[in-house]
């Protein structure tokens, strides 16, 4: 009877473990599963654009972008595209973004997209611009959800907002843009009372020569920084094209930035180099003050993202604040 005993006691205290063992394994099985679930949520969101609304079902993972000032946005929150239309410069990427795009299908340009190149990466969603690819929405759509921005201007930070919620990411984009606003107050600090000066834009291109406005990339950040703008160009538009040599005079100001885009072929910078050597540009009174810079056309006017929003800042830094 003793050993029944025994045995018995032995069997429960077994039994006492083995429950116990059952209700932790029940515990982990049942945290697993709540997890997976998390991670499989359907997602459900839709997205109010320049062509209508999408709706999308799923966090988009293959991501074709069309406009160079998307692919920065989308870079600036730590997505890199399968797709992307190509640089207006460079081979095939801007300089400084060329690290971050090695892996990344080239899909046309902004002008010219290559829908059947796009097709092929069988994308989950699609970004892109009304100004630049309405004619192919349609196109597109048929493709994958496909979300465009109204224009390309200078308030680059309006589309940003579009392309953070494209992507589900607002938090995030939200964390950019709040980055981007404390560099611009830092900057206005060290710059003080600098901003008051007039600073006059002037672009170089192998056919034509442009006095910038307000409503341009560069135009905005300035603009945001506080710089005053010479009266001519004091003007809630994009630019003066076709301008002649006569009208060099309302290129003056207190400081003058200029920009060459520059295809490869030297015909900007010819246009450039005749320009800046001319009497009338070198009468100005900011080139005989010495106060004539060029920048980078990449940086100041082409990309037109938020990456170069940024190196334009860093370049106003190094060329004003002593």
């Amino acid at each position: 009877m003793k050993s029944f005993k025994s045995l018995v006691s032995l069997l429960t205290i077994m039994l006492v473990l083995l429950l116990a063992a059952c209700g932790g394994t029940g515990k982990e099985t049942t945290d697993e599963k709540k997890g997976t679930e998390t991670k499989d949520e359907a997602v459900n969101y839709t997205v109010e654009h320049a062509m209508g609304t999408e709706t999308l079902t799923k966090n988009p993972e293959r991501i074709v972008i069309l406009t160079n000032e998307g692919t920065e946005a989308l870079l600036a929150m730590g997505i890199t595209p399968v797709g992307a239309v190509q640089s207006w410069t460079g081979n095939p990427w801007y300089e400084h973004i060329a690290d971050q795009m090695k892996d990344v299908q080239v899909v046309g340009t902004e002008s010219q997209v290559n829908v059947e190149a796009i097709a092929a990466l069988k994308p989950d969603l699609i970004i892109g611009n009304k100004m630049r690819q309405e004619e192919i929405y349609d196109q597109l759509k048929a493709i994958a959800p496909t979300i465009f921005a109204e224009t390309l201007r200078g308030d680059w930070q309006e589309n940003f907002k579009l392309y953070a919620k494209a992507v589900n990411q607002e938090e995030k984009g939200q964390e950019v843009l709040d980055n981007y606003s404390n560099h611009i107050a830092d900057l206005k600090e060290k710059l003080g009372d600098k901003t008051s000066m007039e600073v006059s834009m002037v672009r170089f291109m192998a056919g034509d020569v442009r006095i910038y406005h307000k409503d341009t990339f560069s135009g905005v950040i300035l603009e945001q920084l506080g710089f005053a703008r010479p009266e001519s160009q004091n003007v809630d538009d994009f630019a003066e094209k076709g301008v002649t040599k006569e009208r060099i005079p309302a290129m003056d100001g207190d400081v003058l930035f200029y920009f060459t885009y520059e295809e490869g072929d030297g015909k900007a910078s010819g246009v450039e180099k005749e320009w800046i050597e001319d009497p009338l540009f070198q009468n100005l009174e900011v080139a005989k003050a010495g106060n004539i810079h060029k920048v980078s056309d990449t940086i100041w006017n082409t990309a037109g993202g938020v990456l170069a929003a940024n190196l334009m800042l860093d370049d106003l830094e190094k060329i004003l604040v002593k």
